[in-house]
């Protein structure tokens, strides 16, 4: 019931092959399913290339979640190369790196609007342009959150109130794209060794005390996270939506510190 033969779908967000969104692909690819990937900019766009062709995609589209114009570009290219996807992956966040440092307090109004616009608004219009390309047969959409969102973590700031929009985006939108049997669900993995995330003030301190206190001792890795966006994708994940599925080794039901690290 995992596999994802037939299937085929949009990554959104990897930036190189140790991003979330490369292992949700390489695990979706193992899996069966066919790929189409954007990215932001021709740099990234240099990146992602050589990663997609070894998935044997040889779409990508350049795209910029805050423009509209080129939301509608990049979907329109995608439906003229395929008129319905199965799923959508939604691997975007970002915020200043040098308000991911210091005090939440200190938010800028400008770099509040962008990381909210970025990081949580961007789903909606996805979602929206997603949705005509999944009515007829039904879909999946995926998007990546944090406990951030719901616990305060150090120097997170903003990104925690722009995953907490999220999640409830994603809630909202599993409601309304329901009867058309379209799923959405959110992956929230512990802390992990990415691009995105050595941005966040105290990353690698955060990484070793999540990997020596979760209950499982370890920290998340791009093959589990893979598998779970594999499983929702999939058939066997046809009841489940509007969740935030959690991949982080269990970290998530601690109180405290393991004894021996208090």
């Amino acid at each position: 019931m995992t596999t994802l033969q037939g299937k085929r779908g949009l990554i959104m967000g990897v930036a190189n092959d140790r991003s979330i969104a490369w292992g949700i692909a390489k695990a979706m690819h193992e899996a069966g399913a066919e790929l189409a990937f954007t990215h932001q900019g021709a740099a990234f766009g240099k990146r992602v290339a050589p990663l997609a062709a070894s998935l044997g995609s040889d779409f990508l589209v350049d795209v910029d979640v805050t423009d509209d114009a080129s939301l509608d570009a990049a979907f329109d290219q995608l439906a003229a190369k395929w008129p319905t996807i199965d799923f959508l992956v939604h691997a975007i966040a970002y915020s200043n790196k040098d308000e991911l440092t210091g005090r939440f307090i200190d938010t800028t109004r400008d770099n509040f609007k962008n990381s909210l616009d970025i990081s949580c608004y961007s789903l909606i219009e996805v979602a929206r342009r997603a949705h005509p390309m999944m009515a007829e047969n039904g879909g999946t959409l995926l998007t990546l959150t944090y406990q951030g969102a719901t616990r305060v973590t150090p120097y997170y700031n903003v990104m925690g109130v722009a995953k907490a929009a999220l999640e409830s985006a994603t809630r909202y939108l599993a409601n309304d794209l329901g009867p058309d049997g379209i799923r959405v669900n959110a992956i929230s993995p512990g802390p992990m060794k990415t691009l995105a995330g050595a941005v966040i003030g105290g990353a690698r301190k955060t990484f070793k005390h999540t990997g020596e206190n979760a209950p499982m001792r370890s920290n998340a890795t791009l093959d589990a996270v893979g598998g779970t966006a594999v499983y929702l994708t999939s058939d066997a994940g046809a009841c489940t939506t509007g969740e935030i599925l959690r991949v982080d080794g269990g970290y998530h039901v601690l109180g405290m510190p393991q004894p021996d690290n208090l």
